[in-house]
């Protein structure tokens, strides 16, 4: 079918006609196929599927629930509802018309994908994040979409869902309000940005949001948000956009509270200063498996940016006030399960101390960090 669907393609592009039944019986009958009515619709769902959306995957993104769907090769397609991993009753006619979706995807948002340049990481105009790589490469052309947000969170609702007990919600309203620089940890998947944007909802509406991302997710619901995104270099290796980039420029636009939508690289150097010098209440995400292992992953992170171990431990520490875990069981439930405060030792170097631990039946355990978030919460 594929080759006929090309045929057809070219046909029609040669015309100059707009694709509609009559047309398409026309391209079908010059190309000496059987023409009915089934063969005509047949051949238009094809059409649109290669030339609009994501094809085939389109009604997979619009199920209500589905956070990724994955792509591995024609007859492998997988589907995250909330709960896991599972295989989609969704095949291609083969690795070409894979191919095909993947350029064309990368194509909308103006990149370009081919064996010169295997691999893509782009945001579609809907949102949905998009990462394809090449056979090439791969052995087989493999697709990666991650849905964004379809709605915005209030911890009002992550109490509600049984994700954050209602004592929960009061602590982390008042480090919001207490303007704490926060950060949000988690593993991938886990629901580190939307809470961070539901944290983001609890800001005073006179307060200016900018927001640094190196591709858009956080969607607050808040009156005053400038969002800022990272952009990679074209074909000529030209016109990229860092992290760091867009930190040092969102520092000169008056933020009332600076937010790095994920943090991950040389940007932490640029963000630890800038929480050193009057930017309070900044606040951000940081993949980790544990709030006690978050000073490892800054300090790694600190490299990147030029600062060594000591320099990272006193600007984190200087800087940082406390960090909220969040995590994603085998069943899909997410839930917040702990605030650690982040404080030196006696070394000088940071670390996590749990001030409030829950399991994901909502039991709690307070622990020696609480009292250096007090202040916060009075």
């Amino acid at each position: 079918m594929s080759a006929d669907l090309d045929e057809v393609r070219t046909r029609l592009a040669a015309q100059g006609v707009a694709v509609t039944p009559t047309a398409v019986a026309d391209a079908l009958a010059w190309l000496g196929q059987v023409v009915s009515d089934s063969a005509v619709r047949d051949t238009m769902d094809a059409l649109r599927r290669s030339s609009r959306g994501a094809g085939r995957l389109d009604h997979l993104l619009a199920e209500p629930g589905v956070t990724d769907v994955l792509v591995n090769g024609p007859d492998e397609v997988w589907v995250d509802r909330g709960g896991g991993l599972e295989r989609a009753d969704v095949r291609f006619d083969g690795e070409e018309e894979v191919r095909r979706l993947a350029v064309r995807l990368a194509a909308m948002v103006g990149r370009r994908l081919d064996d010169a340049a295997p691999f893509v990481d782009a945001r579609l105009p809907d949102g949905t994040r998009v990462h394809a790589v090449l056979a090439c490469i791969a052995e087989r052309t493999c697709l990666s979409l991650r849905v964004p947000a379809r709605r915005r969170f209030t911890l009002d609702e992550w109490v509600a869902r049984g994700s954050l007990t209602p004592d929960g919600a009061r602590v982390l309203r008042g480090l919001v309000a207490g303007r704490a620089a926060l950060l949000v940890s988690g593993g991938t998947g886990s629901g580190k940005t939307t809470l961070l944007a539901s944290l983001l909802g609890e800001v005073a509406p006179t307060e200016r949001l900018v927001i640094v991302e190196d591709s858009r997710e956080l969607n607050p619901a808040h009156p005053h948000v400038v969002h800022l995104e990272g952009r990679t270099a074209n074909a000529e290796r030209a016109g990229s956009v860092t992290m760091a980039d867009l930190v040092r420029n969102a520092l000169r636009m008056r933020p009332d509270r600076l937010v790095v939508g994920e943090v991950r690289g040389a940007e932490l150097a640029d963000l630890l200063a800038a929480l050193n010098t009057g930017h309070e209440g900044g606040c951000g995400t940081v993949h980790a498996n544990s709030t006690a292992s978050v000073p490892a992953r800054l300090e790694a992170l600190g490299a990147l940016g030029g600062l060594d171990r000591a320099a990272l431990h006193a600007q984190a520490s200087a800087g940082l006030d406390a960090c909220v875990q969040v995590r994603r069981d085998a069943t899909g439930r997410r839930w917040v399960e702990q605030v650690a405060a982040l404080e030196p030792d006696a070394d000088g170097l940071l670390r996590a101390v749990p001030a409030l631990s829950w399991t994901v039946e909502g039991r709690v355990a307070e622990g020696p960090g609480m009292s250096a978030l007090a202040r916060w919460l009075s």
